[in-house]
C-alpha cells in the first residue's frame, strides 16, 4: 500500500492534535522547502531517514518504445534518494 499525502496529514493530525488545516500547512510547508532546496541544486539530508540529491543527467540516445525509432533524450535533472543506515536497518528487520 502506498502512503499518500492525505494519509500523512491525517497522521500528523492524530499524533500532534493539530487541526486539519494546520496539519495540511505543516505538510505543504515541508514539501515546499524540500522542492525549493532541490531546485536550487542543494541536497536535503534528514538524519535517520536519508539524503535527497538533484543530479544532472547528460543528453543521450534513446528509443521510442512504441515505434522503435531512435531519438535524442534531452539533458535533465533527476532526484535520487539514499537511505540512512538506521532506515535500512528498520526496513530489513
Amino acid at each position: 500500500m502506498t502512503l499518500t499525502k492525505s494519509q500523512i496529514v491525517d497522521s500528523i493530525q492524530e499524533t500532534t492534535g493539530f487541526s486539519r488545516n494546520n496539519s495540511v500547512e505543516v505538510t505543504e510547508t515541508l514539501l515546499e522547502i524540500i522542492k525549493k532546496t532541490l531546485a536550487s541544486g542543494d541536497s536535503v539530508m534528514i538524519s535517520g531517514f536519508g539524503k535527497f540529491t538533484a543530479k544532472e543527467k547528460k543528453a543521450r540516445r534513446g528509443r521510442n518504445p512504441a515505434t522503435g525509432e531512435d531519438m535524442m533524450l534531452d539533458a535533465r535533472k533527476v532526484v535520487t534518494f539514499v537511505c540512512s543506515g538506521k532506515l535500512r536497518e528498520k526496513i530489513n528487520k
